[in-house]
């Protein structure tokens, strides 16, 4: 029987209804409606793509939403000194800038210069740090998509074995760490799982994610992950955004494990519409923290 399909298009617009209403609600009695800006720095095609997603995403649940478009020779200076106008905004409330970005500006100066509170993507370190110790201010917003399109479709993840393939500061090690924490109250990502966190480099790699009950392929190789690398009846995850022929998106997971795997999420449609559904989530929440 070929896997159940993880459909994050679907859920992903359940949740947005969820987030409308309770700005809906915070709009009603006078706050200001969250703001989101939004820093584009050079013609990368995908990023304008993400950034159009977003954007869209923003306006269906009542997120005000500012692009800053930099041409692609804007230096390091000046992204950081538009940076710090907007952590000093109070009409925003989360700063995102979309990765990667040209080869002049470091990227870790730009991550450390959101302030924290603004950092609705959940890059900067203390924001990170929190996180590692089970206390977050923020949820990464791919990691926490995946978890989230696994226990909204009653996908049991306490004692479970978790084979998180890839080890990126973005998806790979903050994902490993929420699936291995405990759940509490300051903490309900914590998933109780029991995590191993594998990788291109990993010896037997076949042999690892086999003994995964719950299979997340995050290493941004196309096809990585075959059929004969999955156990029968095993959830896998399929994380990966590759560029694929004739420009369409293609994931990590091959052709085939659709039909040794209990559940798979589809590329596209699967955690995409995730991701940005959590970063729309963390910008509701940047409101409150910082606004009340």
């Amino acid at each position: 029987m070929p896997a159940r399909r993880l459909d994050g298009k679907v859920l992903a617009a359940a949740m947005r209804s969820e987030i409308a209403v309770s700005i809906a609600a915070r709009v009603a009695v006078g706050k200001r409606p969250p703001g989101l800006a939004v820093v584009l720095v050079g013609d990368n095609p995908a990023s304008h793509a993400y950034v159009r997603n977003k954007q869209k995403a923003c306006a269906e649940v009542g997120v005000v939403s500012t692009l800053h478009h930099l041409p692609v020779d804007t230096s390091e200076a000046e992204l950081l000194s538009l940076l710090a106008s907007m952590n000093a905004d109070p009409t925003l409330h989360g700063i995102l800038v979309q990765l990667p970005l040209p080869p002049q500006i470091r990227e870790e100066q730009v991550i450390e210069a959101v302030g924290p509170l603004k950092d609705v993507d959940c890059f900067h370190p203390e924001n990170v740090g929190r996180l590692v110790t089970g206390n977050p201010r923020y949820l990464p917003c791919t990691p926490y998509g995946v978890i989230q399109l696994l226990r909204r479709n009653d996908i049991e993840l306490a004692g479970k074995d978790v084979v998180v393939v890839g080890r990126s500061n973005i998806v790979g090690k903050p994902l490993a760490l929420m699936l291995m924490q405990k759940p509490t109250s300051s903490n309900p990502a914590g998933c109780d799982a029991t995590v191993t966190v594998a990788h291109t480099r990993t010896p037997d790699l076949g042999g690892v994610c086999r003994r995964a009950d719950v299979l997340i392929a995050a290493a941004g190789k196309a096809g990585l992950i075959t059929a004969e690398m999955v156990k029968p009846g095993a959830v896998v995850v399929d994380v990966g955004t590759n560029p694929g022929p004739g420009g369409k998106l293609v994931g990590d997971v091959a052709a085939g494990v659709e039909n040794v795997a209990s559940a798979l999420s589809p590329v596209p449609g699967g955690v995409g519409p995730m991701t940005i559904t959590l970063l729309l989530a963390n910008t509701a929440r940047a409101a409150e923290l910082i606004d009340g």
